[in-house]
């Protein structure tokens, strides 16, 4: 979501159950063919209103089913953010695949247009940045049991009342590294106009006291929390029992694009460990 070390899991479009099919009656093990399978696009941009900038976009391609986690980067894309109040800034590639903006700032309440033109190919999405919720504080939640002795972090905000809001939580532990690769987004289809305390659970990492903790709470569009929230379920979330079969989340960049685009506000919270 957001953030320029957040982590994008891209998922293959194919199905568990090819991925290996085994004859009855046979020991041997069949792999189908799918080094053929065509190569997607991943764009995962971001506009924020935090001013820290630049913001980024990143671009890789998709590679064949056994070749791995090495995702191709894809460079000389010509790629432009504007805004629906006239402003556009074209962006700038510093590295093989990674674009930054020259000056554009994101403002609450616009709407962004992403174009990247690429290989011929011009893939758009949209995205409006909410009006930013106020984030109070992060408390913890310390969790024991038989097998299990975890700190949880628990941040705590005021959601509006009367009108729909989506966030997407993202912790960085002593000195902004991203503590696991899970997704925290959350809705107030439940909690509307509520004082908010979510429990931040980590399925791979624990905090220890000490630790120094960055915790920032994104207000995101509806779009993009859908996004995330397919894939959150897709690859399980915390459920053990879920589907092992994940799939691509629907993305809101055109021509069949995988990834994301958000314009999103970013409050941090900084916190020791306790």
């Amino acid at each position: 979501m957001p953030g320029n070390n957040l982590v994008l899991s891209i998922r293959r479009s194919i199905s568990a159950g090819v991925a290996a099919i085994i004859l009855l009656g046979c020991k041997k093990t069949i792999h189908p063919d799918l080094d053929n399978a065509a190569a997607h696009i991943v764009i995962q941009g971001e506009v924020t209103d935090d001013g820290s900038g630049p913001d980024t976009v990143r671009v890789n391609r998709t590679v064949s089913f056994y070749a791995g986690n090495s995702f191709p980067a894809v460079s000389g894309a010509s790629i432009k953010i504007s805004d629906n109040e006239g402003n556009t800034d074209s962006l700038l590639e510093t590295a093989p695949g990674i674009y930054i903006t020259q000056g554009l700032k994101g403002k609450p309440g616009n709407t962004y247009t992403l174009s990247v033109l690429s290989n011929d190919t011009l893939y758009t999405a949209v995205s409006t940045m909410p009006q930013p919720v106020n984030f109070d504080s992060v408390t913890f939640n310390h969790k024991t049991g038989l097998s299990t002795d975890a700190i949880f972090a628990v941040p705590n905000f005021q959601d509006p009342a009367g009108i729909p809001n989506y966030y997407q939580f993202m912790e960085y532990l002593n000195h902004r590294v991203l503590l696991n690769k899970n997704i925290f987004v959350f809705d107030d289809r439940l909690s509307d106009g509520r004082y908010i305390t979510v429990s931040l659970r980590n399925s791979d990492s624990y905090l220890h006291n000490g630790d120094y903790l960055e915790v920032r709470m994104y207000c995101i569009d509806q779009p993009v929390y859908n996004y995330f929230n397919e894939l959150d379920q897709s690859s399980g979330g915390d459920d053990d029992n879920a589907s092992a079969s994940p799939s691509n989340p629907v993305s809101n960049i055109s021509n069949g694009a995988l990834g994301y685009f958000s314009a999103h506000t970013v409050r941090v919270v900084d916190v020791i460990v306790h």
